[in-house]
């Protein structure tokens, strides 16, 4: 005799989700559906359902009665819906009110009745693409409709109370990804040769996206940099945080991608006069290039010059011109012969040539020190 399988509550739990949420779009035999899917016995199924429910009503006996705009429970695609607060997705619990929609901690928000937040967003798809749906005209077609509602829309952020939702559609959403990825492609080639023709392709990709928001794909992220490095003031810093912000969701806060957003982001700060903002920026993104590629790489050592040039904009020219003649003798040791260091040498020389403008000192001031000459 075969010993019986054991399963995990994780296991347990998105089997009964399963459950719930065909049942809210309507399907016929839920329990018997997802079994079926699942290869689980029907009656074993049957009871973890039960038991969920028996939980939740027992959990809290004297709890306010529930406000669930229909009787049966409903959710959104898995990953549609994130918390305006932390940016993570939220996810569906059983409670004693209910299904709701929590994040993970520490965020301290309330949870959302999941059922209010479905009807709300089941009721834009309808609107917008009623004809698409499956039985239009059953009588919980608002929790149908919500759980199609990742085909049109790209991403749901939740604010406080579940009618707080902020859609984000996906940008040109009548082209496959893949075209919308050729024409990125495009976009990146064209860049140093047709300025005027890349802003217009990234424009067209990026036409429905909210720069507010955080994008749920690299695709926007990228074309959002993109069109960061073609822009000036406002609108260059706007993009710029939006690519730099998704990329660092998407992919982590050190990965390549995400330090040349941040590269980026400080020089559109920089070019705008925000110097404090811009100071603050270059010298995390050198703190992040020596945790990754070594504090004696060149890209460290090149953004550690930058920031010492933003210091004399802020008006700390002793402090400047202390770092960038650092920066030169590490460079100058790590890499011999490279052309950054004679660059580098230059901008020190204008420091220092600022400077006795500005003082009464002897000539010899403005000559480069002995640890930076060649």
């Amino acid at each position: 005799m075969a010993t019986p399988r054991k399963y995990t509550s994780d296991v347990i739990a998105d089997a009964v989700r399963q459950v719930e949420s065909a049942r809210a779009t309507g399907r016929r035999g839920p329990i018997s559906t997802v079994a079926r899917e699942l290869r689980l016995d029907r009656r074993l199924l049957q009871r973890w359902v039960s038991k969920a429910r028996a939980a939740a009503a027992t959990a809290a006996p004297h709890a306010a009665p529930r406000t669930d705009v229909t009787n049966d429970p409903a959710v959104l695609p898995d990953g549609l819906l994130h918390c305006r607060f932390c940016q993570q997705p939220m996810t569906p619990l059983f409670t004693h009110v209910g299904l709701v929609y929590d994040c993970p901690p520490p965020c301290p928000r309330t949870p959302l009745n999941a059922t209010a937040v479905a009807h709300v967003v089941g009721q834009v798809v309808l609107r917008h693409a009623a004809h698409l749906l499956p039985a239009p005209t059953h009588p919980k077609r608002a929790s149908i409709a919500a759980a199609h509602a990742h085909r049109f829309m790209a991403r749901i952020t939740a604010g406080a109370h579940p009618t707080d939702l902020h859609i984000t559609w996906p940008a040109t959403a009548s082209q496959p990804r893949h075209a919308l990825t050729e024409v990125l492609r495009l976009a990146h080639q064209l860049v140093n040769t047709d300025p005027t023709r890349t802003h217009h392709i990234v424009q067209r990709i990026l036409a429905d996206v909210d720069p507010a928001t955080t994008a749920t794909s690299t695709l926007h992220a990228e074309a959002a940099h993109l069109l960061a490095r073609l822009l000036h003031s406002k609108a260059a810093i706007r993009w710029a945080d939006f690519a730099h912000r998704s990329l660092t969701h998407l992919h982590g806060p050190t990965a390549p991608t995400t330090l040349t957003a941040a590269h980026t982001l400080a020089t559109a700060h920089r070019r705008a006069g925000h110097h404090q903002r811009a100071y603050r920026l270059y010298r995390q993104l050198a703190d992040h290039l020596a945790a990754t590629a070594g504090p004696d790489a060149h890209p460290t050592l090149a953004v550690q010059a930058t920031t010492a040039l933003v210091l004399d904009d802020l008006g700390h020219r002793e402090a400047a011109r202390t770092l960038l003649a650092d920066t030169i003798t590490h460079h100058r040791r790590a890499h011999p012969g490279h052309p950054a260091t004679s660059r580098m040498a230059e901008h020190l020389d204008q420091l220092q040539n600022r400077t006795a403008c500005h003082n009464s000192g002897p000539a010899a001031s403005a000559r480069l020190p002995a640890s930076v000459q060649a």
